[in-house]
């Protein structure tokens, strides 16, 4: 009697573990047709301050739910994992960055319950540390854009701001007139000589900026919110 209930225990475990196993598998299969439909990437709160940004921050690229473990690096890469699993869910709605790559501020807007005094804190001294500004702005009271270019970029970005559309590009207008001027010259100049430059040879290789590196965590990350 004792042996068949053994036996009939270690079965029903055997079978318990052989089950558990194969769910396994499958969640880890790549299904078929995977549960999932699009989303818009905003919401319509979100979506105003976008657009707001984009206009106020003409010169520089706004990103959008980027996890602050992408642009910032541990000190000591021993303790990577540490802080990438407690900073895996912390994203910022908008990121403001430069047009190599280096992020300067930040702008969270809130949701309908608002965003708590946690969650802004621990942003707020993570990214003043990292000399990068944070800011929490409501879609219904936007600043005035030389608010927070002037908070971003300084108060000679932000009187640059102020300029005409016309006069904000004039500069690079000339420029691009005046490399035209030359190639112009210099094409009618080669014509002259019976001479043709192979295609492509007035270009140089791009060269990507010194000090890039691989992301400084061990993996990509999601925007998941985290609750703090």
């Amino acid at each position: 009697m004792f042996f068949s209930f053994l036996g009939g225990l270690l079965l029903g475990l055997a079978a318990f573990y052989w089950r558990s196993r194969y769910l396994q598998r499958q969640r880890r299969k790549i299904p078929a047709v995977w549960p999932l439909k699009a989303r818009p990437l905003v919401n319509s709160r979100e979506r105003k301050v976008w657009l707001w940004l984009t206009k106020v921050m003409f010169d520089h690229q706004v990103l959008v739910k980027l996890p602050v473990t992408r642009f910032t690096v541990p000190v000591s890469q021993t303790e990577a994992t540490h802080w990438y699993k407690l900073l895996n869910g912390v994203y910022c709605t908008f990121t403001i960055c430069s047009l190599d790559g280096k992020v300067i501020g930040c702008v969270d807007v809130p949701g309908p319950h608002g965003l708590s005094l946690g969650n802004q804190t621990l942003k707020h001294t993570l990214l003043d540390q990292c000399n990068i500004r944070y800011w929490v702005v409501d879609p219904d009271n936007l600043p005035h854009l030389t608010q927070i270019r002037t908070a971003f970029l300084g108060e000679h970005a932000a009187m640059m701001a102020e300029k005409p559309l016309d006069g904000r590009f004039q500069d690079v207008r000339e420029h691009l007139q005046a490399a035209v001027t030359r190639r112009r010259q210099s094409k009618s100049a080669e014509t002259a000589s019976g001479f043709t430059p192979l295609a492509g040879g007035d270009f140089q290789e791009s060269r990507l900026p010194s000090g890039w590196e691989l992301n400084s965590f061990v993996s990509p990350l999601d925007s998941r919110m985290n609750k703090l």
